[in-house]
C-alpha cells in the first residue's frame, strides 16, 4: 500500500528508530512510548489488521511471536516481564491499518 505509513517506515522513506529487521518483520520504537520500552512488530508483508488474517498467515504470525520474544531478550524485558498487544480496530486504538505488535515493558504495567 503507498500511502501507509508503516509500509513507507519499512522501505525507509520515513525515519524511524530501527530495533530489528529480517526478511518478513521490522521492528522500531514507538514515537509515542507508554512505557521505557515501546516498540512495534510489524510484518513487512501489509496486513490491515488482525480482522484481514487468513490461513496463509498462520506461519508468518507464529514468526511474529518468536521475534517479539527475541526483541524481549535483547530488551532484557524477559527480566520482569512484557506485555505483547494488538489493537484491532479504531475503538480499540488502532491508528494505523497496517498490524503491528506491540511490545511494552521496562515498568510495572497496570491496566488502566
Amino acid at each position: 500500500m503507498k500511502d501507509c505509513l508503516f509500509c513507507k517506515i519499512i522501505k525507509k522513506e520515513l525515519p524511524s528508530k530501527i530495533v530489528y529487521e529480517d526478511d518478513n518483520f521490522f521492528a522500531f520504537n514507538d514515537i509515542n512510548p507508554v512505557a521505557p520500552i515501546h516498540i512495534l512488530i510489524i510484518p513487512k508483508k501489509h496486513i490491515p489488521s488482525v480482522n484481514s488474517l487468513t490461513a496463509s498467515d498462520k506461519e508468518l504470525i507464529g514468526e511474529l511471536f518468536l521475534v517479539a520474544q527475541k526483541i524481549a531478550r535483547a530488551e532484557k524485558a524477559t527480566e520482569t516481564g512484557y506485555r505483547l498487544t494488538f489493537n484491532v480496530g479504531e475503538n480499540a486504538g488502532q491508528t494505523v491499518e497496517h498490524l503491528h505488535l506491540h511490545l511494552l515493558g521496562g515498568k510495572k504495567l497496570l491496566w488502566s
